[in-house]
């Protein structure tokens, strides 16, 4: 069987009905929700990589089966996608060509001259996703004010381009020149030039993608947009035909790196900023999750079929980055990835999921990932052809998952695969029993996921010691009281449906956008219609999409940040400007607002001149209001236990006899102590022992740690 039942446990009421769809590495995730914020269901269908179109299309049609409900009758459809990480990661996007300033062909080649390991001589880096053939210069050359030092050679470009066409078979084409940010005219006339040329070549310029300093993360977000633009382009045609033919008459969003939908026409222009739109998601259901219990700090843990997730609340929002890593090329190590600049939702991530891959290293240790066997062939217990051992096949073989109930009992599992798959892949090779060998996976991919989110949250100056996780993902609840454990995070929320939450989290964003620009200048020096001139052209640009696809300005919320740093410094800080504030006011604000963020941030302030390095502006929608992820029928019938079933507990000793119970039977009020196990058809939920568990009136399961050790 490829999928779960949709389970339609509510029937859909009055108003717009709305589906969430998430394309994960193993499965991809389905959530609908009525126009009373009610869900009506839920569905996991195992993802189709060759064409992930096809998993979004057949899923979308059974769980509208198994509900009841007619397509025409879905008003919005919300999907988030790896094909753009996946693109990257595995290089088949667009041959893609590049115009470059003359004599800068080769910064890829030399890039930014850091080791991201002193002592390791076997560092990596991932390659170009140009190749230099493709590279193409073109004499011209602007100061770093926008001041032209070189004119642009229009008849170099006419040449470089038709050959990288016509000699090269380039697909689709990146413009990067030097110092555009400060001003796009060579880059936009090189654009027409090449749209006269070849119509229907796709073109990117670093100008309209992202307009700031450091050429180097510039120019590879340009190329990156380039390389996946055809692909996207062509995977959302197909969506839409097969939507359209099916009879969807509603509206289709795609939702962002940083949690804000799109409509396609903007994600075919800006391709890039979908790189972390289905894990976004998540984090955007987990501060929601927050806001509604009065926790201000969360640990968003996302635990699926590829990789683990972590991301950072702090009252109420998730922590936001610019820079970010893609397609590492050496174990998810930082530096050895393509450095792109997209206003992202700041998350780390570790190739440790159900699918990943237990492998022995060059010294004969294990180690989970990060390899991982995906939807095809899947883990060894998946019966389609897996082999090799893998996280699932370890949490089945500790009994933390019924080969008999998975997906709601619609995937059998095969225990017996799952069990040779360990003992030939790592058991045998280490002298360890079947019990050991599984345990020590499970262990292993929980050490690494907490050293990783301690690395992140240390960085970012975050005490997970007082927050509260959110665990969710088809793997994130059996593995994350252990994980709060080895953090001693105090406490862990699992929500209800925690197996398909990131789609629920599609249903959570609202329609933004948000645009920046270069605009460096000392703070003393920086007149008031200089203020009001770029902030005024940046809402109008943040805003024209929103409008675009129907949003009523008197709706449309705008957020004004600022780049500041001190006069000198490498790097900068973000400044949040008050929502009303006059230019005149900014003027007279932005010395105090300055020194307030530093000082919140570093603990101090230093003399001397300040800068501004940019300016950015989001334009935000009305977001969705709250609805439910849990049945209306959740904690309707009576008794949550179901049963027993054998299952590992370290520190009990080994195998115990495990309380299993029937996440839709609980209530709130309800108490579970552990050792348990509580399934419902996404997700298993595991309590070690000690850890004790209260359902909440929204139908969450809220485990303090060791509460009764």
């Amino acid at each position: 069987m490829s999928g779960s039942p949709a389970l339609p446990l509510a029937a859909p009421g009055t108003g717009a009905l709305r589906l969430g769809v998430d394309i994960g590495g193993t499965f991809t995730d389905f959530a609908l929700v009525d126009g009373a914020g009610r869900r009506v269901g839920v569905h996991k269908q195992l993802t189709t990589p060759n064409d992930p179109s096809f998993a979004v299309l057949e899923g979308t049609r059974r769980i509208l089966t198994e509900t009841g409900i007619a397509l025409a009758e879905l008003s919005e459809i919300v999907h988030g996608t790896t094909l753009v990480t996946n693109a990257l990661i595995e290089r088949r996007g667009a041959r893609t060509g590049m115009l470059v300033t003359e004599g800068f062909r080769d910064l890829f080649d030399i890039g930014k001259e850091q080791r991201y390991d002193l002592f390791d001589m076997r560092l990596l880096f991932a390659e170009p996703l140009v190749e230099r053939a493709h590279r193409a210069e073109v004499p011209e050359r602007l100061r770093h004010d926008g001041v032209v030092l070189t004119p642009l050679d229009e008849d170099a470009v006419r040449a470089a381009v038709t050959r990288l066409v016509e000699q090269e078979g380039i697909e689709a084409l990146a413009i990067c020149y030097l110092h555009a940010y400060a001003s796009d005219a060579h880059e936009v006339r090189s654009r027409e030039i090449a749209q006269a040329l070849y119509p229907r070549l796709q073109i990117s310029h670093s100008a309209d993608v992202f307009p700031y300093r450091r050429e180097f993360e510039r120019w590879t977000t340009t190329c990156a947009n380039a390389h996946a633009q055809p692909l996207v382009d062509s995977y959302l045609s197909r969506l839409e035909d097969g939507l359209g033919a099916m009879g969807f008459a509603g509206r289709l969003w795609v939702i962002g790196s940083s949690g804000g939908l799109m409509t396609p026409q903007t994600a075919r222009r800006y391709p890039v900023r979908l790189l972390e739109s289905g894990p976004a998601a998540g984090v955007l259901m987990s501060a929601r999750f927050g806001v509604e219990s009065g926790r201000d700090s969360i640990l968003s843990f996302d635990l699926g079929g590829t990789t683990a997730k972590g991301a950072l609340v702090r009252q109420g929002k998730p922590l936001r980055a610019y820079t970010f890593e893609a397609a590492h090329a050496y174990e998810y190590r930082s530096g050895s990835g393509l450095l792109l600049q997209i206003p992202v939702i700041d998350m780390t991530e570790i190739g440790a999921g159900g699918g990943s891959i237990v492998s022995l290293d060059a010294l004969g240790r294990m180690r989970v990932g990060p390899r991982s066997a995906g939807a095809d062939p899947g883990p060894a217990c998946y019966g389609r052809g897996g082999t090799q051992p893998t996280l699932t096949d370890a949490n089945l073989v500790l009994g933390y998952l019924d080969s008999g109930s998975f997906l709601g009992g619609r995937m059998a599992l095969d225990l017996e695969a799952a069990k040779a798959a360990i003992t030939d892949g790592v058991g045998t090779a280490l002298g360890l029993s079947l019990e050991r060998a599984a345990w020590g996976i499970h262990d292993i991919a929980n050490e690494d996921i907490a050293r990783a989110f301690r690395m992140h949250a240390t960085e970012r100056g975050f005490d997970y010691r007082n927050c509260s996780m959110v665990a969710f993902g088809g793997g994130g609840p059996i593995h994350a009281a252990r994980i709060a454990r080895k953090l001693r995070v105090p406490r862990v929320i699992f929500p209800a449906g925690a197996g398909v939450m990131s789609a629920f989290g599609m249903l959570s964003g609202a329609p933004s956008f948000e645009t920046m620009r270069a605009f460096p200048r000392r703070l003393d020096r920086l007149a008031e219609d200089e203020v009001a001139a770029v902030l005024g052209e940046l809402e109008a640009e943040a805003a024209a999409p929103l409008l675009a696809c129907g949003v009523p300005p008197s709706q449309i919320i705008r957020e004004r940040r600022i780049d500041m740093r001190y006069l000198g410094q490498g790097h900068d800080i973000e400044v949040p400007l008050p929502a009303e504030a006059s230019p005149s006011d900014l003027l007279r604000l932005l010395p105090g607002l300055f020194a307030a963020r530093y000082r919140e941030i570093f603990h101090a302030n230093l003399p001397g001149p300040v800068e501004i390095v940019g300016w950015k502006v989001e334009a935000s929608g009305p977001a969705p209001e709250r609805f439910m992820t849990s049945p209306d029928s959740a904690g309707s019938l009576r008794g949550s236990l179901k049963g027993e079933r054998s299952a590992w507990f370290a520190s009990l000793g080994g195998y115990i006899a495990c309380p299993v119970h029937e996440r839709l039977c609980l209530a709130p009020g309800m108490t579970i102590t552990g050792p348990a196990l509580i399934e419902e058809p996404e997700s298993t939920c595991l309590l070690d022992a000690g850890d004790v568990a209260v359902v909440d009136e929204r139908h969450n399961l809220v485990a303090e740690i060791g509460a009764a050790s």
